[in-house]
């Protein structure tokens, strides 16, 4: 009577299909996850960005979808959104890292914030903030 040695070997067939279907699922979704803009909306609690060494050049939106450009001038100089862009043109080239940031009035439609940061990313803006306020409770 011959008897059967006990089998030492681990099947790893089933661990690789496993890891395969996992590589698949995390190539596919990967893609969707890194696109698209990171939007702060006003009255959202937020956590304040770190302090930059640089002043940030501020644009507002106000409530009529006028523009102002504040470069230390007490209230901003009104500007249209080609002039607007012409000076953050001329202000990227003297200092390119220069940091953005947007101040949009609550009441002022989302299309007319697009325009905005589409004229700013054709003037060579590669990074705006969004600037919002904490909710009144906290």
């Amino acid at each position: 009577m011959s008897r059967r040695r006990p089998m030492a070997e681990i099947n790893v067939v089933p661990y690789i299909d496993v890891s395969l279907v996992l590589l698949v699922i995390f190539m596919i979704s990967a893609p969707l996850l890194t696109q698209g803009i990171a939007v702060d909306l006003p009255q959202v609690a937020a956590d304040g960005l770190e302090a930059a060494q640089r002043e940030p050049l501020q644009i507002w939106v106000l409530e009529d979808g006028s523009y102002r450009l504040d470069l230390g001038v007490a209230g901003g100089t009104e500007a249209d959104l080609s002039e607007l862009g012409r000076r953050i043109g001329i202000l990227l080239e003297r200092n390119p890292r220069q940091p953005v940031m947007v101040r949009g009035d609550a009441a002022v439609s989302y299309g007319v914030v697009m325009e905005l940061m589409s004229v700013l990313r054709a003037a060579g803006v590669e990074e705006v903030g969004l600037v919002t306020e904490p909710p009144s409770g906290f």
